[in-house]
């Protein structure tokens, strides 16, 4: 067994023996069965109401293994590193906001609610889990298909402005979104649109090998003309992917701008 069942199955039973967890859930690779000895655990805990406010998120998940590292991360999630260096995030919140549960239907991809099952009090958490459950949503709709290129346009146009200023490193976190958006496009290309939210997700195993060769196309490193080619690369692929869209004339004279102004560097 890897550790990090050892890990979900005393979050498991703690959930059941704490008279002051309402219901508990998990999320992430093992619940999808993608888990293995490299993946992180990810918990929902909901807190009886009357406990929220005094529960010690830390002393309670010591119990389940010694704690290396635990802190709150900007998201609000609190992370644990326990002592052999596994990750584990937690999210602890009154059972009043159980309903949060629903929102994840609309970011992510649940196809086994069953895993992600540990307990509940509340008879409200298997019928939560059977609303996220199902196929993954619908990536390849037009409407879609704009945000992702209307978000890889401003941010192109974001980091190719700030590398013209001369700011390579922040072109260079910039060009970590276009990645992002350029992933998401070959994915709803490739129909392969599973991993939507973590795009690059076993992306080696799950396109193609021309399509990789064009996700690498637009890597770099903290080096000019490096990464004016991985700017170029992008939107050379945008335009390829533009001309196979019914309303490709939306994007078409927008991007041949940019080609314009890249040419400007």
């Amino acid at each position: 067994m890897l550790f990090q069942e050892q890990i979900i199955e005393k979050v498991k039973i703690k959930s059941k023996e704490d008279k002051r967890i309402a219901a508990g859930m998990m999320y992430g690779s093992f619940t999808n069965g993608e888990g293995d000895r490299y993946s992180d655990v990810e918990f929902y805990i909901f807190l009886e109401e009357d406990e929220a406010e005094s529960f010690v998120s830390r002393s309670w998940v010591s119990e389940i293994y010694p704690i290396g590292l635990m802190f709150k991360n900007e998201y609000g999630t609190e992370v644990a590193i326990f002592e052999n260096l596994i990750r584990a995030e937690f999210h602890f919140l009154p059972v009043s906001q159980i309903d949060i549960i629903k929102e994840f239907k609309f970011v992510g991809y649940f196809p086994n609610p069953e895993a992600m099952y540990l307990y509940d009090s509340t008879d409200k958490l298997s019928s939560l889990l059977d609303y996220i459950g199902g196929t993954a949503a619908e990536r390849n709709t037009e409407e879609n298909i704009s945000m992702v290129i209307n978000n890889l346009i401003n941010t192109w146009l974001l980091g190719i402005n700030v590398l013209k200023r001369g700011e390579l490193a922040r072109s260079l976190a910039m060009l970590s979104e276009i990645q992002k958006y350029t992933a998401q496009l070959i994915r709803i290309k490739e129909n392969s649109t599973e991993h939507w939210v973590n795009q690059t997700k076993q992306l080696e195993e799950e396109i193609s090998s021309d399509s990789y060769e064009i996700y690498a196309s637009v890597t770099s490193v903290l080096e000019k003309s490096t990464l004016e080619k991985a700017y170029k690369n992008a939107l050379n692929f945008l335009e390829k992917f533009n001309d196979e869209q019914e309303n490709s004339e939306v994007y078409t004279e927008i991007i041949n701008k940019l080609h314009l102004y890249s040419a400007k560097i």
